[in-house]
Parts: structure tokens; C-alpha cells; sequence
């Protein structure tokens, strides 16, 4: 088929990838958002799909909306069979919908119904999910409410973050949507309505979310920092100033160590906060303006003080 592929960020390459090799299908084209600035500079900058297809000769299309008319006449001269998408970024309107023969493809990092939505692998390590996996789906108006075609299985390890999960699943749905793309093409694979029961939302984890509530119990401080790592990053108050949390580790409820919700206490080798339940160990930290580092480093750094607290 001739495909035209739609995606933006760099989870999205490992799928471009599986598509350009295979022999069964041509990458004509690709979809992805506006070049945006990045870096200190802040200087524009090209997206990781558009990157890779540019490094492979093929055309790049970065409308401003999808629903602009110079990039619908575009896709029309383009006239693709299929238009597979992963993490492309903004709403398709049904004018793009309808171009192609076999519809828009997305691949989805979530067993749907369960969890729509933006961040579907960050809100799975959030709610304690031991396992998750990566959904092919045709798109519709509805949100990541299209019939299925295909799906695969991911365990949630223990220490996973969002971002180990998701580059797990990166690669096991290219081969997915690879083989989605195949059964199209054959006729042998067809899509089936998701059921009514089931369905959770994963809204866009944003800032404010991140933030650690250490009146909670240990294990939900630990879900929030895996499942915001590395993006947008859990994060407390140190002294009137942000703290992101990259990385920490329940001490247990049998260890020796009473200490109240946010209260800190400091040993050669380590640096402990208390919780709603017992005590986690603050592996890695970055303090605002500088470079990760190990708890233990900085709290030698700060110099804290007995009994002093952590967030507000």
C-alpha cells in the first residue's frame, strides 16, 4: 500500500522505521507537527519523525492544522491507501478522515478501552496496572473509540518508568503496526468495535499533577515519581525553591525509621522522606538549575537540618 505516516516525537520513529523496511508497503509521505523551538536558544527545531523522514528522502508535511486546505489538497495528490499514525499530535478532521481508502491507523500504547487519551502509559504506572500493551485502531471522531484491529501485552515491572514502559512499547507496536498495515493490505484483518465496558480516560499529565503529596502513602508517592519520569518529572518544594524527584525507593514499613509526611532525615550513605505510610529513600534529585544528582550528594550539599521538611 501507499502509506502516508503520520507522527511527531521520537516514540514515533521505531514505527516509521518498521514501515520504510518493509517490502510489502511504500512510505510516500509523512504528517508531523510544525518545526518548535527548543533548547536555550529556543531556536526552531524539526521534529524526530520528520528528522528521520527527511533522512530517508522522503516528503515532509507539517501543516499548521490538519485541517488546513493546501496540506487536504496535498494528501489528495498524494492519494496514500492507508495513513498509519503514532503520537501525531492534533485532531484529524473528518475532511483528512475520508482521503485515504483504508482510513487513518493509530497505534495506541494501551489495551483499549482502557486508558484514551494523551498519556495512556503514564496513567497505567499511576494506577498500579501490572500489565498494559499497544492497540492498532481505525480512526474515528471519537476519542481512541475506533473499532480495533490488533493488540500485544506489556508487563509492568516494579521499577519501570513511564519512559522505560513506553520505550518497550515503542518497539513491540512498530512490529504491530507493520503487521496491521499487512492484514489491511490482504484483506484477512478486519476491525472489531471496542467494548462499552472498561473504558478509562488518560488526560495530558500536566505540572501540577507531578507534584508529590507526602501525605500519601509510600506507594503512591513511588507510582507518581515512575510515572512521571522523565516527562513532565515529579517535583516538591525544597526551601521555596522546585526539587524534581527522578528517582526513589520505598525503605519498607519494617525499617526503623519513624518519620512524619515530608520530614527528612539524613545518614552518610542516604537521605529519607516520610510519607502517609512509611519512608522512602530519595535516590536521584535536580535541584532547580542544576544536574541530577544522587540524594545522598545533595543533602550533604544543603546541609539539611534535623527535623526540617520537604514540600509544603
Amino acid at each position: 500500500m501507499r502509506l502516508v505516516f503520520a507522527g511527531t516525537p521520537e516514540v514515533a520513529v521505531p514505527a516509521l522505521d518498521a514501515l520504510i523496511a518493509s517490502d510489502r508497503h511504500e512510505v510516500v509521505a509523512v504528517v508531523t507537527r510544525p518545526d518548535a523551538p527548543a533548547g536555550r536558544g529556543r531556536r526552531l527545531v524539526a521534529s524526530p519523525v520528520a528528522e528521520r523522514a527527511e533522512e530517508a528522502g522522503i516528503e515532509v508535511l507539517k501543516p499548521a492544522k490538519p485541517g488546513d486546505p493546501e496540506f487536504l489538497a496535498r494528501l489528495r495528490e498524494i492519494a496514500p491507501d492507508c495513513c498509519p499514525v503514532v503520537a501525531y499530535g492534533a485532531l484529524l478532521p473528518q475532511s483528512a478522515l475520508d482521503i485515504p481508502a483504508e482510513g487513518w491507523v493509530n497505534l495506541h500504547f494501551s489495551l483499549l478501552p482502557a486508558w484514551r487519551g494523551a498519556a495512556p502509559v503514564q496513567h497505567a504506572v499511576l494506577a498500579g496496572d501490572e500489565v498494559t500493551g499497544a492497540s492498532t485502531f481505525q480512526i474515528e471522531k471519537g476519542l481512541d473509540s475506533g473499532p480495533v484491529f490488533g493488540v500485544l501485552t506489556e508487563e509492568i515491572r516494579p521499577t519501570d518508568t513511564a519512559g522505560d514502559l513506553l520505550t518497550r512499547l515503542a518497539f513491540a507496536g512498530a512490529g504491530l503496526l507493520a503487521a496491521t498495515m499487512d492484514g489491511i493490505q490482504d484483506g484477512t484483518l478486519h476491525a472489531v468495535p471496542q467494548p462499552a465496558e472498561g473504558v478509562s480516560l488518560a488526560p495530558k499529565i500536566e505540572v501540577e499533577d507531578a507534584r508529590v503529596d507526602w501525605a500519601a502513602p509510600a506507594l503512591r508517592v513511588e507510582r507518581v515519581v515512575r510515572g512521571c519520569a522523565p516527562s513532565p518529572g515529579a517535583w516538591t518544594l525544597f526551601r521555596g525553591e522546585r526539587l524534581k524527584l527522578m528517582a526513589t525507593a520505598s525503605v519498607g514499613p519494617d525499617a526503623d525509621l519513624h518519620l512524619a509526611p515530608g520530614e527528612l532525615a539524613v545518614t552518610k550513605k542516604a537521605v529519607y522522606v516520610g510519607t502517609g505510610s512509611h519512608a522512602v529513600e530519595l535516590l536521584w534529585v535536580q535541584p532547580q538549575g542544576k544536574k541530577p544528582m544522587k540524594g545522598a550528594d545533595w543533602a550533604r550539599g544543603v546541609r539539611i537540618e534535623a527535623g526540617e521538611v520537604i514540600g509544603e
